[in-house]
């Protein structure tokens, strides 16, 4: 699912390749906040894994999971997605490789008969190389094929943000990486959210204070797009997910 590039990503991309070096050379971050991190993105999963104990969601639902942009979705997901049923398991800060350690927890468990994904954006902030975000995302996917088969997933492109902006090129290149396997894989596909997001080579008007997290404005040209990606295969994935759960989740 390989769309053409548009002219307003060609120039943002352009304008913005000076800073590749810049970004690269990022600092990663200390020890003691990455533990930090690490101790609270741990809380959350335990919240999940509590919660669903009680609960426990059904299977054959679209699961939403990644960083703070899924977790700011939560409330208005299930609105925006109906009539697709929708698990979130967003966990704020997350990069790539937190989803692969607690993949156990909040991806396989679910059974879902799509996986809409979400991280790679804090990994480059974090100064992450490109080269590990997506070997990171190689990794995912590694994961997914041996607990889920062929369970598609469902690639958000890192948005441009007011915040990182200058981190444009870097995001650019993953995004590019994502979409090159996108169009090598059946069970992948990817979701370009940048040219929506900006007008006339920059952010629009779609942030909260911080030039970081969207609007509902934003969440709205998410919605259009990840719906618009997910519903054409939305009636052939229930069946094929159901038929792999079994009788007894008719």
């Amino acid at each position: 699912m390989t769309p053409s590039f548009s002219l307003v990503r060609f120039s943002a991309v352009a304008a913005f390749a000076a800073t590749l070096s810049i970004g690269s050379a990022r600092a990663e971050p200390t020890a003691a906040a990455t533990a930090t991190l690490e101790r609270e993105l741990a809380a959350d999963v335990e919240r999940f894994v509590a919660a669903d104990r009680l609960a426990p969601p059904a299977p054959c639902q679209v699961l939403f999971v990644g960083s703070s942009s899924i977790v700011k979705w939560r409330a208005s997901l299930p609105a925006d997605m109906a009539p697709m049923p929708v698990v979130n398991r967003g966990f704020g800060g997350s990069h790539i490789e937190y989803v692969n350690r607690w993949f156990d927890e909040i991806v396989a468990p679910y059974r879902p008969r799509a996986i809409v994904f979400y991280a790679g954006e804090n990994d480059l902030d974090a100064g992450k190389s490109v080269a590990r975000v997506v070997a990171d995302f190689d990794a995912f996917l590694a994961l997914k094929t041996k607990a889920l088969g062929p369970t598609p997933v469902y690639f958000i492109s890192l948005k441009p943000s007011k915040a990182r902006f200058e981190q444009f090129a870097l995001q650019t290149q993953v995004n590019d990486a994502i979409r090159a396997r996108a169009g090598a894989r059946s069970d992948l596909h990817y979701i370009d959210v940048v040219p929506a997001m900006l007008e006339n080579a920059r952010p629009r008007e779609i942030f909260e204070a911080d030039g970081l997290h969207m609007t509902a404005a934003g969440y709205a040209i998410w919605t259009r797009l990840v719906k618009a990606a997910l519903l054409p295969s939305a009636e052939a994935e229930v069946r094929e997910c159901r038929r792999a759960a079994g009788p007894t989740h008719p």
